[in-house]
């Protein structure tokens, strides 16, 4: 029998792996279940270097919001953002701008109660339960209200999301009416997986069979589908690029492990 942690919310199924909490587990993170850390096993004897990948989202997240935060904007709507680690969107924004407000959204009632607790007390900074499938339940939730002012800029931050969409999700309609209520001045950041130059490997074939274990698949999409998501904004320099390689603190090095190609960056503005 399976020990269900003190800190589970009721009504979660500890039988099933979560992509939140698996990505909690790749990031040095407690809030997993064995069968979380199981997944992540199988995934990681697969393809070692997973973690990598996951370290450098978090990079290019941080580098994109001082980017945002640069050009002057203080919302910050953060679809997908997981279980709270240390250098999250609301840290990064609050060491910059201490009332900028941040509304992170996710669909796990792990990351929104472990969410919650972490962001007890911050009068800036909230969590909202809602599915990015369903753009209305994000945009029209009482603390995405509460917090943002849709009719200026907004920097909406998928990171690492929209690769556990399906077309059949009509994931390009879902980014399309997000992009149409966020007023001119807006950036839309983006990560996502895709096969590592070329055909999808054996290895990440065998990352996606863990994922499909999942109610959420991973789904890996070259440069022209990830730029596709960024219709009706203006795509900025240096475009969808791998993840090291998005205006990076120091530049890649030919010794950087190759799985990191397997991340794709990029940001767009809304003029």
């Amino acid at each position: 029998m399976t020990d269900r942690p003190s800190w589970a919310p009721p009504g979660i199924d500890i039988t099933v792996p979560s992509v939140s909490r698996v990505y909690d587990y790749f990031l040095g993170g407690s809030h997993n279940f064995e069968v979380d850390r199981e997944a992540a096993r199988v995934a990681l004897k697969a393809i070692p270097a997973i973690p990598k990948v996951g370290q450098a989202n978090r990079a290019v997240m941080r580098r994109a919001v001082r980017h945002a935060v640069g050009r002057g904007i203080d919302q910050f709507l953060d679809i997908g953002s997981g279980i709270p680690t240390f250098g999250n969107v609301h840290e990064v924004v609050h060491t910059l701008n201490p009332a900028a407000n941040v509304v992170y959204v996710d669909n796990d009632p792990v990351a929104v109660a472990h969410s919650k607790a972490v962001l007890e007390g911050n009068e800036h900074a909230t969590i909202a339960a809602a599915d990015l499938r369903d753009p209305r339940s994000v945009l029209d939730h009482p603390e995405t209200r509460r917090m943002l002012d849709l009719d200026r800029p907004v920097a909406l931050l998928l990171v690492a999301v929209l690769h556990f969409l399906r077309d059949s999700d009509n994931v390009y309609g879902v980014v399309g009416e997000l992009r149409d209520a966020l007023a001119p001045g807006s950036v839309l950041v983006i990560t996502h997986a895709t096969p590592q130059a070329g055909p999808i490997s054996e290895d990440q074939r065998r990352v996606q069979e863990v994922y499909r274990r999942t109610s959420t698949p991973l789904l890996m999409r070259t440069v022209p589908e990830v730029e596709r998501f960024f219709t009706g904004f203006e795509l900025l320099d240096p475009g969808v690029v791998p993840l090291t390689h998005w205006r990076p603190d120091t530049p890649p090095s030919d010794e950087d492990d190759p799985v990191l190609l397997t991340g794709l960056a990029g940001v767009g503005l809304k003029a």
